[in-house]
């Protein structure tokens, strides 16, 4: 789950990672107390300032990196890692001068700044080079092998490496939940806006041709008004309730009732219509698609094509739509096509148009043969 400040295991992983941090720095304490024993001196007091410097350096380093990666960015970018890595490389130096050899402690916290801040080729150059100074300079100062604390160091870089790559391939997974979860949220829109732009575009053409014909009927028989009256009324409820289950995500549709309903829009639109008697040869998987497209097929020619004859055949593995009208060259450009063409897609099949001679349009959707 993604919050304002970030996804919620990456927050409460930053938090306990503080706490470790700062309990981390207890290996600073050595030239914490050599600086104290030494408070006599000016060398002394600078020792303690800057290993405290150091210390408080580190942590908000460490803070400020987990807040960038609890936003989803991988590294902060390298103008200003680098300027933090030369203050603590700074202080570094100041503790080794002013304490001694307790002061290389400080190495271990640079190659893990390095490799937590800088891509990892440099980090990685960065933390050996850390390791090849601790053995330079405790050659040159005599100090002893240094050997174990540049084994140290590696051994640090190398496990803030891994848990490095592990943050920032939890990063990765949380971005592509998210995209995943936008590109659903769009999906769903637009499988929404089909939806009411093939229902709505059905059941407004019945209801406007059907007022119209009540209209014309008032002063000519007033009873068939009435009656068209009362379907414009059961007509406005159907599409409520369609419009209702589209919003729900209900979006099964019935091949015979979409016949029933093209008859009853044909002829209030004075078209002869010619449909199928029956839908059972129509497989399941293919009945809500043939659906779609006579409730689309028809739509148009009633909006569109002024024909006086429509066809509607139905097959195992086909639909048409055909008509003897102007053409319905605004439907072959609209969003019903490209919602049907998705539909079919879907359900592997595909959407021909043609146009009949001497007239006419023709919606085809054909179920393709599996090889």
């Amino acid at each position: 789950m993604t919050t304002p400040d970030g996804p919620v295991v990456t927050r409460r992983w930053g938090r306990f990672g503080f706490i470790f941090a700062a309990a981390w720095t207890v290996f600073l304490f050595q030239p914490f107390l050599d600086g104290w024993a030494d408070r006599g001196h000016v060398r002394g007091w600078i020792g303690m300032i800057a290993t405290l410097a150091f210390a408080v350096t580190y942590l908000a380093m460490f803070r400020w990196s987990h807040t960038r990666r609890a936003h989803n960015e991988f590294r902060p970018p390298l103008n200003q890692a680098v300027p933090l890595v030369v203050a603590l490389f700074g202080l570094a130096a100041v503790m080794v001068v002013a304490v001694g050899s307790s002061g290389l402690s400080a190495a271990v916290y640079l190659a893990v700044s390095a490799v937590m801040l800088f891509p990892a080729w440099l980090g990685g150059i960065t933390a050996l080079t850390v390791a090849a100074l601790v053995e330079v300079i405790s050659a040159v100062m005599d100090w002893g092998s240094g050997t174990g604390l540049s084994l140290g160091v590696c051994a640090a870089a190398f496990a803030m490496f891994g848990v490095t790559k592990l943050i920032n391939r939890n990063i990765e997974l949380v971005r592509e939940r998210e995209e995943s979860e936008r590109l659903a949220v769009q999906e769903e829109r637009t499988r929404m806006a089909r939806d009411l732009h093939d229902i709505l575009g059905h059941s407004l053409t019945v209801i406007t041709v059907k007022a119209e014909l009540a209209g014309r009927l008032l002063d000519i028989d007033l009873d068939r008004a009435r009656t068209e009256v009362a379907d414009l009324e059961r007509l406005s409820r159907d599409a409520l309730a369609d419009v209702r289950q589209a919003v729900q995500g209900i979006r099964g549709l019935s091949l015979p009732m979409e016949i029933a309903r093209a008859g009853e829009a044909l002829r209030a639109a004075g078209i002869e219509a010619e449909l199928p008697g029956s839908t059972e040869s129509v497989p399941t998987g293919l009945r809500e698609l043939f659906a779609w497209t006579v409730r689309e097929g028809v739509t148009n020619v009633v909006r569109h094509s002024g024909a006086t004859h429509c066809a509607v055949t139905v097959g195992e593995r086909d639909v048409t739509v055909v008509d003897n009208g102007s053409g319905c060259g605004e439907f072959a450009h609209g969003n019903g096509l490209v919602g049907l063409r998705e539909r079919a897609a879907a359900a592997g099949a595909r959407v021909v148009i043609t146009h009949p001679q001497p007239g006419g349009f023709s919606l085809h959707v054909l179920k393709k043969e599996v090889p």
